[in-house]
């Protein structure tokens, strides 16, 4: 009968063991298990501490790259308040359950009752993001050994996907990312069902994550069918459960949600240029993907089908951020490809043309290599700056501005200023107030994109009369004086 479980490849100082017997564990043994044990633990700990420390000093330093952070912290804080998720800046009154499905969010509400801030979220995103790394070395340790399983983790840790994804703010991702890690660990042992059981909150994450959970199922499907019926039926019915979930999402959950009765990013799709529209673009996605973090060999595991449905709706879209390389969109992808990896460089030991066991025994050492190469002009690299440690003058003096707001205050912002408001005020998007008198606006002019203050609010509420309340670190600030 074929074994249930993957076993490590045998240290050639142990005794070899005798089948049916209890072997004595040597003390030798047990000091380089437990130490093996604490690896993965370790180097999580050491990610999230520069995860979390990059995050929040680009916070401090007043670099937000995007309003996702206050879209976020405005449903978190309404989820501590116990109240619905609305999101003005998505529109006044918007419940943000209609723009995306990620009731997980929810799950910081705690802390962030606790510590009231927008760095609880960076830090609960770094603890994610670093968890991710527990599941992913210990697989490949115990797959293929301590050494090539702390590099895979490394590799992992270090890869462009994450980096680039913990430069970017918040977002909801950051827990489909361990979500996936763990249920592709537990595949590569042979736990189906703790497989399925990992994989099954995706569809809590993110709309489009039901399929992907879909996916991973069929690959449980796919591996456990000589082992045992039961698990292929209840992993095909896995499959079936996440693609019902997201059909239902798309058109029954959130339109009840939205206000338009629609889902918002079906134009993304629906109508877009050819997919083979930017065609150099989404090649050179792929070989980032493919080609630094697993040498094509990850192409070997059917592991790495499970990033197709991600890469299948970023490519067919019209929205041109979703094909690169940039912002959080390949963070998913990560542990799909580290651990398609383990699982090709484990198969590939056992192939008859010593070319290809040469190439695996070498790509985790050649994997964490590239990674920390890359690392020199990725965002972690940042850490090695002394003024990454210091609050500039400038972000000093917009925060003295954006001071003057009183809690509770209606602010029209963009970017720039949202973090800093939206634990505090009602922060609605610049141009997007629909009918409602901010008591202030508060923008980024560094580029000196308003050329003119008092005219633009006059552009914004030809009613209302603004007088310039101050100018700081290339930031604006406007007082309403009179609504009429």
């Amino acid at each position: 009968m074929r074994a249930t479980t993957l076993e490590a490849p045998a240290d050639r100082t142990e005794p070899v063991p005798i089948p049916g017997a209890r072997q004595p564990v040597a003390p030798r043994t047990r000091k380089r298990s437990r130490r093996r044990d604490r690896a993965p633990h370790l180097l999580a700990l050491a990610l999230f501490t520069a995860y979390a420390t990059h995050s929040a000093l680009r916070y401090h330093r007043m670099e937000t790259r995007s309003w996702d952070l206050g879209i976020f912290e405005q449903a978190i804080r309404a989820y501590a308040r116990l109240q619905a998720p609305v999101v003005d800046l998505k529109g006044p009154g918007t419940n943000i359950l209609g723009d995306h499905f990620s009731p997980v969010t929810a799950l910081i509400a705690p802390a962030y009752r606790v510590f009231p801030t927008p760095v609880t979220l960076l830090v609960v995103q770094a603890a994610l993001f670093a968890l991710a790394a527990i599941p992913v070395t210990r697989v490949a340790t115990r797959l293929l050994g301590r050494a090539p399983g702390l590099a895979i983790g490394v590799a992992f840790g270090l890869s462009w996907g994450m980096q680039q994804a913990v430069d970017f703010d918040f977002h909801e991702i950051c827990f489909a990312v361990p979500l996936i890690a763990f249920s592709l660990e537990a595949l590569l042992c042979r736990r189906w069902r703790a497989a399925l059981l990992w994989a099954a909150p995706l569809v809590l994450v993110k709309e489009d994550l039901g399929v992907t959970l879909a996916a991973i199922a069929l690959v449980v499907a796919w591996r456990a069918r000589r082992e045992t019926s039961r698990a292929t039926v209840y992993a095909l019915g896995v499959a079936a459960f996440g693609l019902v979930a997201t059909a239902v999402t798309l058109t029954v959950v959130i339109p009840a949600f939205n206000g338009s009765g629609g889902y918002d990013y079906w134009e993304k799709v629906d109508g877009g240029p050819s997919p083979f529209a930017a065609a150099d673009v989404k090649l050179r996605t792929l070989a980032w993907l493919l080609l630094p973090t697993t040498g094509l060999l990850a192409v070997r595991s059917p592991l790495v089908l499970v990033g197709v449905p991600t890469l299948g709706w970023r490519f067919l879209s019209g929205e041109e951020h979703y094909w690169s390389t940039d912002w959080h969109y390949n963070a998913v992808l990560m542990p799909v490809l580290f651990l398609a990896l383990v699982d090709a460089v484990a198969t590939s030991r056992r192939s008859p043309r010593p070319w290809l066991r040469a190439y695996a025994d070498r790509l985790p050492a050649c994997a964490a290599a590239a990674a920390l190469a890359l690392t020199t002009a990725q965002p972690l690299s940042a850490l090695t700056d002394s003024a990454t440690y210091r609050k500039p003058p400038r972000a000093a003096a917009a925060e003295n501005l954006l001071a003057r707001i009183p809690d509770g205050a209606t602010v029209e912002s963009d970017v720039g200023p949202i973090s800093r408001l939206a634990g505090r005020c009602r922060v609605l998007w610049v141009g997007d107030t629909r009918g409602v008198t901010p008591d202030w606006i508060a923008l980024n002019n560094n580029s000196g994109w308003v050329e003119d203050p008092l005219a633009y609010a006059r552009q914004l509420h030809p009613k209302a009369t603004y007088r310039l309340s101050g100018e700081a670190g290339g930031y604006l600030l406007l007082q309403l004086v009179d609504r009429s």
